[in-house]
């Protein structure tokens, strides 16, 4: 079984779409690249592991006196995004995409 894996790994690795389809996920060199990786994957997680106890309190509390479906809606959201702190695996695929950017 090990051995049809490590075979088939290897033919994904030399396929040349492969290849193609991995150059195409690659970040630019550019302004938009570099803040891209940044703004999307990092901050987000940096966030949230400082302020998410906070923004989930805030939340707590303005969703007792919503009183629109939507303001509903996006305190549970909110709720929902920061009640577990920071993302470890979002934070490590920016910091991954980021050192790659520089490859």
């Amino acid at each position: 079984m090990r051995e049809k894996i490590k075979r088939k790994a290897k033919e994904m690795a030399s396929n040349p779409n492969t290849k193609k389809a991995l150059l195409s996920m690659k970040p630019e060199k550019n302004f938009w690249g570099i803040s891209g990786v940044v703004i999307f994957l990092i901050l987000p997680e940096i966030i949230a592991y400082i302020w998410g106890a906070d923004i989930t309190l805030y939340a707590n509390r303005e969703l007792l006196v919503a009183e629109s479906f939507l303001d509903k809606q996006y305190f549970e959201m909110l709720i929902m995004l920061f009640e577990d702190g920071m993302s470890y695996i979002n934070l490590l695929i920016g910091i991954v995409l980021f050192i790659w950017l520089f490859f």
